[in-house]
Order: structure tokens, then sequence, then C-alpha cells
């Protein structure tokens, strides 16, 4: 007698702890559609005012001070250069730098004329 008794007490307090979280919810779902109700009140969309047209629009200077325009910067840096040929731009910008370099054929024959002049001068120094 006492368990079954026991028993129904718990089964109404468990009924009442749903019946008060039902009501809670309820509650809290009845606000929070009333607070979307005010927000959508107060946040009616208000169209923008118009510009005056009657006076004519006169645009002002710009207080910034003019870029100072630059020469661009084509060379390449050093460190950036390519090691089988080491030519930065400023060397090609003038006269072309090959044009400064005896070509192979000039530097045979300037060896073979320094090797026959020593050639020469040896001979002379012997007779």
């Amino acid at each position: 007698m006492e368990c079954a008794r026991f028993a129904h007490q718990v089964a109404e307090k468990r009924r009442l702890i749903k019946q008060y979280k039902m009501e809670r919810e309820r509650q809290q779902k009845l606000e929070e559609e009333e607070e979307i109700k005010r927000l959508r009140k107060e946040l009616i969309p208000k169209a923008q005012l118009m510009p005056y047209f009657d006076r004519p629009f006169v645009p002002r200077r710009s207080k910034k001070q003019p870029t100072v325009p630059r020469e661009p910067k084509f060379c390449i840096p050093r460190h950036k250069t390519i090691k089988c040929c080491r030519m930065s731009c400023n060397d090609m910008s003038g006269p072309s730098r090959l044009q400064h370099l005896p070509s192979s054929v000039e530097k045979a024959e300037a060896l073979y004329q320094q090797r026959g002049q020593l050639k020469e001068e040896q001979l002379m120094k012997k007779i």
C-alpha cells in the first residue's frame, strides 16, 4: 500500500513538473512573439530624403597632395639576375656591352701578335 502511494506521489510530481515546463515554454513563446511584433512595428523602412535640386552641385577640391610621378625601374637587381649572364639593365642601356668586348678572333690575333713580339724580343736578346 505504501509503495503504491509513493509511486502515485512520484507520478503526480512528474506530471506537475511537466505541466510547469509546458506553461513556461508557452509563456516564453508568447513573449518572443510579442517582441517580434514590437520590433517589426519599430523597424518600419523609411524612405531617404530627396536631394535638393534647387542649388547646383559644385565639386570641391581635394585636400590631398597630388601624387609625384616616378620613373619606372626596369632594372633587375643583381641578386635576381641569372648567374650565366651577369649583365644588368644599366649595362645594356648604353652601347652594347658586346661591342666593347673583343671577339674570339680578335683575341686570338692579339695573342698571336703578343707571342710573335715576345719571340722577336727573345731572339734579339740572344744576338
